[in-house]
């Protein structure tokens, strides 16, 4: 058992909560939480981490893996730990590996493109939110937050390991590459000159996403097919991001499903 944060393992752990350069150097991200852990793709866990009273708790339990297991006092799980009420289990996953044409295929492909999207927990948002509507992938642009941010992954609720998703340094050479796979591109922009359930999203669609507070680049923007909004009342200029997101996935689920 491990029982002082001076162990070499738990400043490693600590260290690859708060810096993605580690976590990328390592070829790994970190999960917390019971749900997680039971949904993570077997031969994708490295290793658990398990407080010493959530295994007393749980060790009989028809729960684990059977990956390396290293068992920690609570006081020492409670330093490795990103949140603030630890459930007493965390593991290291290997990272996922896809690129694009893992996301643009099939005859009707939904997928969000997000452009220097900051905040991890829209991110997540996204992703689970995607996974309940159908997409089946997003692309990142490499001015987005890290997906493998801690608070990124509790967002995504378990959805970051069935979303396939990459990044990307050209995001024109990206729109190129839907173009030439005739998928129709849909900017949200606050000056979109059409609706978007105005749109038909029946065939294969794209939906571009900007950030928070500035939204899409121009360039971006009229590089879509469509520059669409969605109409608001009252003094709102803007949704939130997670939330734009979410309206224009469930538009086109709804297309889809009648």
């Amino acid at each position: 058992m491990i029982t002082s944060t001076a162990n070499p393992q738990i400043k490693n752990l600590i260290q690859l909560q708060k810096k993605n350069r580690l976590r990328q150097e390592q070829g790994i991200f970190i999960i917390e939480g019971i749900k997680m852990y039971r949904e993570a793709p077997t031969d994708q866990v490295i290793k658990t981490y398990v407080s010493e009273s959530f295994y007393k708790k749980h060790q009989k339990e028809d729960i684990w893996k059977g990956e390396s297991l290293e068992i920690v006092t609570d006081r020492v799980f409670e330093a490795a730990s990103d949140t603030k009420t630890p459930q007493g289990v965390l593991s290291l996953v290997k990272r996922f590996e896809y690129d694009l044409d893992d996301i643009i295929q099939g005859s009707t492909p939904l997928i969000m493109v997000l452009e220097n999207i900051q905040d991890p927990g829209n991110l997540g948002t996204i992703v689970r939110t995607g996974e309940g509507a159908g997409i089946t992938g997003v692309i990142m642009s490499n001015g987005t937050v890290d997906i493998y941010n801690p608070k990124t992954i509790r967002a995504t609720m378990g959805s970051i390991y069935r979303v396939p998703f990459c990044y990307a340094e050209n995001m024109q050479a990206v729109m190129q590459k839907l173009k030439k796979c005739k998928i129709q591109t849909y900017a949200a922009y606050l000056e979109g000159s059409s609706v978007h359930d105005a749109q038909n999203y029946k065939e294969a669609t794209a939906f571009l996403i900007g950030n928070e507070g500035n939204g899409l680049t121009k360039e971006l923007a009229e590089s879509a097919d469509w520059r669409i909004r969605i109409p608001m009342c009252g003094k709102v200029e803007s949704l939130n991001a997670g939330i734009a997101s979410a309206i224009l996935m469930y538009e086109a689920q709804r297309q889809r499903r009648n």
